[in-house]
């Protein structure tokens, strides 16, 4: 274990945690000594990411984060934390001429509204210890726009704004809040048939470094941020893509 980004004396929540990036960040957490407490929906799917992770005193919570309720249920059972990786979402493609309120309503919810309403049950449970670290896991298609993706963007933007709002408002209490944007990551998402092969190709195109990201790539800049080595970061975005932005 790499003692610079040793995380064996940290409790941190991971959301999303059941499956892709989620589930590669609550490993690599682990992997790196952290106790690791993840929700998600699907709670067969938190029960393999659970397997997967080395020994240790990890929980899950099966958990709705577009319920009010859910939320403070969740908050109630979690011990102090010294950080928290906001990776619940989902990718939608809309055209805007087709965008109905239920798609605007479910997609913020989701992406934005959780983990706002999340960080503010915690924070008046007074639940995020002092210098804890707050990431959110935005993208970079809330700064490099694609056609059908103007929910999704929008969504990402005002994560992006929040969290910096954030890091201003908790720096008194030395915790730290920054987000990180992947470009186009290597997950089940791209597997479904959602996309197809040549679709994919093409936008492979758009990245120098010649590839998609990989769950790891994101899990790694996460154990950063979570380490007290990037104690002076804070409402910074960070972009993780491959190059993507530089075209």
């Amino acid at each position: 274990m790499n003692s610079l980004f040793s995380l064996h004396t940290k409790t941190i929540l991971v959301t999303g945690a059941s499956s892709g990036i989620g589930r590669s960040i609550s490993e690599m957490l682990a992997q790196q000594g952290a106790t690791v407490i993840m929700t998600a929906r699907n709670e067969a799917r938190l029960e393999a990411t659970m397997q997967s992770l080395p020994k240790g005193n990890h929980h899950y919570f099966s958990a709705d984060l577009t319920s009010d309720e859910a939320i403070k249920e969740l908050v109630t059972e979690l011990p102090a934390l010294d950080g928290i990786v906001l990776n619940a979402g989902m990718v939608k493609t809309v055209p805007v001429q087709y965008i109905k309120r239920d798609d605007l309503d479910y997609m913020f919810d989701l992406m934005l509204h959780s983990s706002i309403l999340l960080l503010q049950q915690l924070l008046k449970a007074k639940k995020l210890k002092p210098e804890a670290s707050v990431c959110f896991i935005s993208s970079v298609a809330s700064q490099k726009i694609t056609i059908g993706n103007a929910i999704y963007s929008a969504a990402k933007g005002a994560l992006n704004s929040f969290a910096k709002s954030l890091a201003l408002e908790l720096a008194p209490k030395k915790i730290r809040v920054n987000a990180i944007l992947p470009g186009m990551v290597q997950t089940g998402i791209l597997e479904s048939g959602a996309v197809s092969e040549e679709q994919l190709q093409a936008h492979l195109k758009n990245y120098p470094l010649g590839r998609f990201g990989q769950p790891e790539d994101i899990a790694g800049l996460t154990v950063y941020l979570m380490a007290d080595v990037s104690q002076w970061m804070t409402g910074s975005l960070l972009t993780i893509d491959g190059g993507y932005t530089l075209k």
